[in-house]
């Protein structure tokens, strides 16, 4: 446990959490600066870096790149709260899907075409689908957080149970550090080796805008069912049961979001959040019966 202790705290203490927040801030701003003098260097035909890239023909299109390093310091952030509450775990997942979406509109920002024909136009037409899916998940987050405060205003959290809990939280999120590292590293070898700056051959934005986060939410859904399992140890009370377990549809629905493409993604993503909503208010609701029906018993 000394030896947990010492690694926990190394990667997911709070002086951890200020220092790798305030490099990656650093990094997103080089990035962002570095992506924006390649847009105008291959404008100027300077250089010749893949022309027919949706990433390299308008300096609005340079904020995907400081978003990347927001999303994998969201990542991080899904990390360090996963044993404090498990609640604020799953906004995380919820914030990232959001940021994806933002994080596109930068992008489609670049290529819209405003015409009289907006909704004929499938581009446009995405780009409003997105930026409406955008708000109604930054609402649904917003009332995501209000029921997640509601449950933590009324657990102990010195209670041996939670306590043997937590410490089981903390093994999964160290295990977590290396393992996100590792694929981080996996995606931008697969992605660095699918780029031809000679012959301009590069990846689909698609792939692009998927990349690491697939197979990132594909880890989720394993780690939802480790917590699910672990949770049967320490209760047998059917409301918690249905949280936890529907918790892990809804990251199987995001999951799912990254298989299609169009409105049939959006619609995932946002019943994904949609879901996970219903089921906390229904579970907080769930608890404030049962301390009613013990406060009346007694």
């Amino acid at each position: 446990m000394n030896l947990l202790n010492k690694i926990y705290q190394i990667f997911l203490s709070e002086f951890a959490k200020r220092r790798i927040e305030k490099t990656i801030l650093y990094v997103a701003l080089f990035g962002f600066f570095v992506h924006l003098i390649l847009i105008y260097l291959s404008k100027f035909s300077i250089i010749n870096i893949l022309p027919e890239s949706e990433l390299f023909n308008d300096p609005v299109s340079a904020i995907y790149t400081p978003f990347s390093f927001i999303l994998i310091y969201e990542v991080y952030l899904l990390i360090y709260y996963l044993p404090k509450s498990f609640t604020t775990y799953i906004t995380k997942q919820y914030e990232i899907i959001t940021l994806i979406i933002i994080r596109k509109l930068f992008k489609d920002l670049s290529t819209i075409e405003l015409s009289s024909d907006w909704f004929e136009i499938k581009g446009d037409l995405q780009f409003t689908y997105d930026i409406l899916a955008s708000i109604i998940l930054f609402y649904l987050i917003f009332q995501f957080q209000k029921q997640g405060m509601l449950k933590s205003q009324q657990q102990n959290p010195n209670k041996p149970k939670i306590v043997r809990f937590i410490n089981r939280k903390k093994i999964i999120a160290v295990v977590l550090v290396p393992i996100f590292f590792i694929m981080a590293l996996i995606t931008l070898f697969n992605w660095t080796s699918g780029v031809s700056f000679a012959s301009n051959v590069y990846p689909s934005f698609e792939i692009i805008n998927n990349l690491f986060f697939d197979e990132f939410f594909t880890v989720l859904i394993l780690v939802d069912v480790v917590l699910l399992l672990i949770s049967f140890f320490y209760t047998d009370k059917f409301h918690k049961i249905i949280r936890n377990s529907g918790f892990v549809v809804s990251t199987i629905l995001i999951r799912m979001s990254f298989g299609v493409n169009g409105i049939i993604s959006t619609i995932l993503i946002v019943s994904a959040v949609l879901f996970g909503l219903a089921i906390i208010i229904i579970h907080n609701k769930y608890e404030k019966n049962i301390l009613s029906n013990n406060v009346y018993e007694k």
